[in-house]
């Protein structure tokens, strides 16, 4: 498949001091986001593993759950009709349409983590990101960007799950969030599941692990370069 790549993002570093705290004196809400494809599923889940204390919320969703997936592990999979009740209760902390599902970060079990102090992450798309920012100002978003463009596409077609359309419009919604990269407060590049979580877990044991990114190669995306503060 050929894909036009998106417009290279500029160098960018970590922001902010990391006090123990979220930015507004309270435990570290991590706002993961990035691209469909780039491995953010399989960050969260080594993540976690290596951070046990850490809390990962379990989004609402509207489509149907795929081969090995589990109700409540993986997604809450509700119908549409619930999801309008969550949505008109303002029981979702973020919402968001992709591929033609609803998904969402139910509200509730995410500010009861925070209040017992229990560091939390969200794994969602740029729109949820946004709200997040928008409701919990301290929360800290971090942008999982790929090795290159070309290895997105790669890593998109070669699922072999869904459709060539869908493929496309993923590969549609992904030059945008590239482009939105500058919104978030570190950006990390998946070449390494291993050393994304290790400075994911320096984030969140208040470390400043410095993340800074270097101009892209070829044009295709982010990479990591040497650590500043």
């Amino acid at each position: 498949m050929t894909a036009a790549q998106p417009e290279a993002a500029p160098p960018r570093q970590a922001r902010g001091e990391r006090h123990g705290k979220g930015r507004d004196g309270r435990p570290p809400l991590l706002v993961l986001s990035g691209p469909s494809g780039v491995g953010k599923t399989t960050v969260v889940r080594e993540l976690r593993d290596a951070y046990p204390e850490l809390w990962v919320s379990v989004s609402a969703t509207t489509r149907f759950p795929r081969p090995g997936e589990v109700d409540g592990v993986h997604y809450l999979f509700v119908g549409e009709e619930e999801f309008d009740r969550l949505v008109g209760q303002d029981a979702l902390l973020e919402w968001a349409t992709f591929a033609g599902h609803r998904y969402g970060t139910p509200r509730a079990p995410v500010e009861e983590r925070l209040r017992q102090g229990v560091p939390v992450v969200l794994e969602i798309d740029l729109q949820g990101a946004r709200q997040v920012r928008q409701r919990l100002p301290g929360a800290l978003l971090v942008f999982v960007a790929p090795p290159s463009w070309d290895e997105l596409v790669r890593r998109l077609s070669g699922r072999g799950t869904e459709p060539p359309d869908v493929v496309e419009r993923r590969l549609a919604v992904a030059r945008e969030e590239l482009a939105a990269e500058p919104e978030f407060d570190v950006t990390l590049v998946n070449t390494s599941v291993g050393e994304i979580c290790e400075r994911l877990v320096a984030l969140l044991e208040s470390v400043d692990p410095g993340a800074s990114v270097a101009p892209p190669v070829d044009g295709a995306g982010p990479s990591l370069g040497p650590g500043s503060s």
